[in-house]
């Protein structure tokens, strides 16, 4: 069994441990938009096939971590970050990439300065170009999936100042306060950066 497959399959049993109803419905329509083929991203962390799943993985096992050990530090947090919660918003913040990037061929320098082609991807916004946290939350709501409001909240948001919008004066005020609001928010935001920037960092590119 390659990578691959091995991750496809500890996300469904991820997101099938939280027991929630439909939970195949989103399973089965994600995988038909591509999820588990897709990468994390056209040219940075995780820019190969599968490599969304990875990141998704990684986010989820990051975020649990960081619930334990918040947990730990104050006791209080856990009625505030529900462990099903945590697994449903980190494996789903990004299910908005699961269709917009189309393999190709790009023209790249290799070590002695000549270009050649070299395989990768294009992104196309154009099957449902809506954004990207909040695409997540409307896919997985068409999917038959219930979401409570701070999951709603912590895949909508999980961008935080990396998210466009957060040039408006108007939502970096939303994105603010549903941080406040929403604990969970700062888990994901949290869990997704260092999953990105530490976890899936290459070392071969510095």
């Amino acid at each position: 069994m390659n990578q691959q497959v091995q991750n496809k399959n500890e996300f469904i049993k991820l997101l099938q441990s939280t027991e929630r109803d439909d939970v195949d419905y989103v399973i089965e329509d994600i995988e038909r938009l591509g999820f588990f083929d897709a990468p994390a991203s056209s040219r940075f962390h995780l820019n190969y096939d599968g490599g969304l799943c990875e990141h998704s993985l990684n986010v989820c096992k990051v975020a649990l971590r960081l619930r334990d050990q918040m947990i730990d530090m104050k006791p209080e947090l856990e009625a505030l970050l529900p462990k099903d919660s945590v697994i449903v918003a980190s494996l789903l913040h990004d299910v908005c990439k699961a269709d917009i990037y189309k393999p190709t061929v790009k023209k790249v320098k290799n070590e002695f300065g000549v270009l050649v082609d070299q395989p990768g991807y294009d992104v196309d916004y154009k099957n449902f170009p809506l954004g990207h946290g909040e695409k997540s939350v409307i896919v997985i709501l068409r999917c038959g999936f219930d979401l409570t409001d701070d999951e709603i909240m912590a895949i909508r948001w999980h961008m935080n100042a990396w998210d466009l919008p957060f040039q408006s004066p108007e939502l970096k005020n939303c994105i603010n306060t549903a941080r406040d609001k929403c604990p969970l928010c700062g888990l994901i935001q949290a869990a997704d950066t260092l999953a990105a920037n530490l976890i899936e960092r290459n070392d071969e590119k510095l």
